[in-house]
Parts: C-alpha cells; sequence; structure tokens
C-alpha cells in the first residue's frame, strides 16, 4: 500500500513511531488500540492490543528488524490470527511530501488470502486514510521550522 503524505518525511516518520499517537490512527476506526510495549530499536518487540466494540481483544506484534530513523522501518508482524510475515514501511521524500509504502511479506499463498479474507486491507485502507488525517493536524500543530 502507497500513500502521499502532504508533510516532511521527519514527522509522518514521528507519528508512525509516537506511541501516544499510534492509538489515533492504527487500525479500524470502531475499534480502540493500546500499544501495550515498543521499543523501537532493533530486536526490540512491539505489541498493539485492539478491543472492538463488544470489548473482544485482537493482539498484534512482532520485533524491530531494522530502523533507519525516516527512512525505513522493518519488522515481523504477528496478527491475532498468528500469520507472521515481514512488514516493512519506507519513507521516500517527494517534491509532493512524502511516500510511505507499506509492503507485507508473507510466508504463503495461503497465508495471505486468509488475511485478506479477515479484513485486512480495509484496515489497513482505515488506518492510511486515519493517519493522513493525523499528519495534517500534527502538522498544523507544529511550528514551521
Amino acid at each position: 500500500m502507497i500513500r502521499i503524505f502532504n508533510a516532511p518525511r521527519e514527522l509522518v516518520f514521528k507519528v508512525c513511531t509516537d506511541p501516544k499517537l499510534i492509538p489515533q490512527w492504527w487500525g479500524n476506526r470502531n475499534r480502540t488500540l493500546t500499544v501495550d510495549k515498543m521499543d523501537l530499536k532493533p530486536r526490540g518487540v512491539w505489541r498493539y492490543i485492539q478491543k472492538d466494540v463488544s470489548g473482544k481483544e485482537y493482539v498484534f506484534s512482532g520485533t524491530y528488524q531494522k530502523i533507519v530513523p525516516s527512512e525505513r522501518i522493518v519488522s515481523t508482524y504477528k496478527a491475532f490470527s498468528g500469520q507472521e510475515l515481514i512488514k516493512t514501511y519506507a519513507f521516500e521524500e517527494t517534491e509532493d511530501g512524502t511516500k510511505l509504502s507499506d509492503t507485507r511479506a508473507f510466508q504463503t499463498v495461503e497465508d495471505l488470502e486468509g488475511t485478506l479474507a479477515a479484513g485486512m486491507e480495509l484496515g489497513m485502507r482505515e488506518s492510511m486514510e486515519r493517519l493522513a488525517e493525523l499528519v495534517d493536524k500534527v502538522q498544523m500543530r507544529e511550528p514551521e521550522q
């Protein structure tokens, strides 16, 4: 998934990695999110807990593999379904702002198909919409450098 943000790369990276901001954009609008763990460094662990309106919890977790500030985040990603994959966020400066590429490498075609059937595509689209809204809001609050 690719999205262009009308904001500097450093700001988009900050919003994507600030544990206080992540619950405001990650996942579906009709769920709440808690950042349970987030150690943003190679071999650091992350763990997010989503709750739906009925109180059912969905746990997502992984381990950071590589972090290049404002450029790239590579981590393992284990969804509540138990499937594990490699997730890469790449942040690239463009003349229009920042291009964020969210790439997921599944272990099998069946894992990909199962994840799509569970609604991951909708969740990713909604996350990107919410992220764009939050980037705009944060950008309006921060003074120009």
